[in-house]
């Protein structure tokens, strides 16, 4: 039975997450991390609820709301173990924030010793570049061109460094893509995609072997993730490569009233 992780560990995880999401769009509001990013990632273009602050949840999202109706995006707060005030998700739902996207930390100290599987020969993974990354994302995810561009400029504005590769298939085009943030000596793997046609081939283990053996040799100890809970087969994969779930956040979104 794995021992549970340091309450100290988790907190830092958790700042680490905050600091690898960080928009240029970003408003302090008593307590609140107010992101209003374009891009697809919710955890840029939403509420982070890091403190307690001195206003009434209802008066901080009165404020927040202004903010989100002027940049045309919904209201979302994402509420994690940390949130503050204590109550917060019972208060957002009493007043009716819709639950959504319930998400799994994992975290890992090492790599596993499970046997490695390398990639085909005409298969080889190569450093990308942040608009790259970008583009091959908004690729497997269908994104619309705007957010494409939000997601690189979030990258090369980010105050923490991030390292990305691909696994270049026998084509020449992109297999598969990841990438990791490093913050003192923790790693976080952040948009690993494969591309549907070549899911089942092992190409995302691979790749992610890579990227935490690299941080790993960055000086990283420990290695955490994001996943969505419903994502079986993603969380299966990460199980085989040490991963141990910590805690889950989940995202609340602000009722539309406009038709009422």
């Amino acid at each position: 039975m794995t021992p549970p992780l340091a309450s100290s560990l988790l907190s830092r995880i958790e700042d680490a997450g905050i600091n690898a999401s960080a928009p240029t769009q970003q408003r302090g509001v008593d307590g609140r991390l107010v992101r209003f990013s374009p891009g697809k990632a919710k955890r840029a273009r939403c509420i982070q609820a890091v403190a307690g602050g001195r206003m009434s949840v209802e008066e901080k999202l009165e404020i927040c709301q202004s903010i989100y109706r002027e940049h045309r995006l919904p209201l979302v707060v994402r509420v994690t173990p940390f949130s503050k005030p204590e109550g917060l998700d019972e208060h957002l739902a009493a007043l009716g924030f819709e639950r959504q996207d319930e998400t799994c930390v994992m975290v890992a100290s090492r790599v596993a010793d499970a046997p490695r599987h390398p990639l085909a020969a005409d298969y080889r993974i190569e450093p990308l570049s942040h608009r790259a990354l970008a583009d091959a994302v908004g690729q497997f995810r269908d994104s619309p061109l705007t957010q494409r561009k939000a997601h690189a400029e979030r990258l090369e504005t980010l105050p923490v460094p991030f390292h990305a590769a691909a696994v270049i298939g026998p084509s020449g085009a992109v297999a598969a893509c990841g990438q990791y943030a490093i913050e003192d000596r923790l790693a976080g793997l952040y948009d690993v995609f494969t591309d549907p046609a070549e899911r089942g081939s092992g190409l995302a283990e691979g790749l992610c072997r890579h990227l935490m053996d690299e941080a790993r040799a960055r000086g990283a100890s420990t290695t955490y993730l994001q996943v969505e809970h419903a994502n079986d087969v993603a969380r299966r994969l990460y199980t085989r490569l040490g991963f141990v779930e910590a805690y889950r956040y989940h995202y609340r979104l602000m009722p539309d009233r406009s038709a009422a």
